[in-house]
């Protein structure tokens, strides 16, 4: 595990090319959210060019079969900047990469049952808006160089509802598992308190992360980046997946101490403090 201080424009040259077969990243969002160091309140046309350039960087770093999972959202009065982002990164004269899947993370949701009853899982933040409904949502977009890249879809899928469907449709191979599809229930974990635990403005859960990490299929031997690394959610997620060959790079120092507190467990010590050697 690489847990490195700076700015990612700065760090990453340092990378050599082709050496890191997958990125799971949320950059900020353009939309106003308090950061302890970064000013997430660009002109739009600025922050799109700051994400090509970082962009550009992750493409250099990426082996020809690596893939990059991109998170974000949007706020209900600036809902263009998720397609925005993604076009200006997969089209123009010189696209940098494809688009080969969109994901919808849902944070919560209402389902209604067989039975009839409805039922509400997870966590939202409500508005107070006479126009917009709760946002519940985000995007997770994979991109890859060539938009060819092989996936597990076992590996991240769930078992079949109705067992009868193994046997009944050839291509299961008698296995009890099917791809999970585009859709991604993942709620927040619970926590007592925010300033505490989660002393971030814009987090995603750890199972968020590793649900990529499964998806891309390559195991314990995968070489992972997040460049955006926060308070370290990906990193844990990286080691709980056996992943060793791990690299976060984080401007804001405090978050980079907590990414290392967290990771170190209070009791364990798995990795130095930021301030060692």
């Amino acid at each position: 595990m690489n847990l490195i201080g700076g700015d990612c424009l700065e760090v990453m040259p340092r990378l050599a090319a082709g050496s890191v077969d997958l990125v799971v990243t949320s950059p900020p969002y353009n939309l106003g959210i308090g950061y302890n160091t970064f000013k997430d309140t660009a002109p739009r046309d600025e922050f799109l060019a700051w994400c090509r350039e970082w962009a550009a960087e992750l493409r250099r770093v990426m082996a020809d079969d690596a893939s990059f999972f991109l998170n974000i959202g949007a706020a209900p009065a600036n809902p263009l900047l998720p397609h925005q982002l993604i076009l200006s990164l997969t089209e123009g004269t010189e696209p940098l990469f494809v688009l080969q899947n969109t994901f919808h993370w849902i944070k919560s949701i209402t389902v209604a049952t067989r039975a009839g009853e409805s039922i509400s899982a997870g966590h939202f933040k409500p508005i107070n808006s006479k126009r917009f409904v709760n946002d519940c949502h985000e995007y997770v977009f994979h991109l890859t160089k060539g938009g060819d890249i092989p996936l597990d879809r076992r590996g991240a899928g769930v078992p079949y509802q109705d067992k009868s469907n193994i046997a009944r449709w050839g291509h299961t191979g008698g296995e009890d598992q099917r791809c999970r599809g585009n859709t991604w229930f993942i709620p927040y974990d619970t926590i007592k308190s925010r300033a505490k635990d989660r002393p971030h403005p814009a987090t995603f859960p750890m199972g968020l992360v590793e649900q990529c990490i499964r998806l891309h299929g390559k195991g314990a031997a995968t070489r992972m980046l997040d460049p955006f690394l926060g308070i370290g959610t990906s990193a844990l997620a990286a080691h709980r997946q056996g992943i060793e060959a791990f690299t976060g790079i984080e401007l804001d120092a405090d978050y980079l101490q907590f990414a290392h507190e967290r990771l170190n467990g209070g009791r364990d010590f798995l990795f130095p403090p930021a301030n060692s050697p």
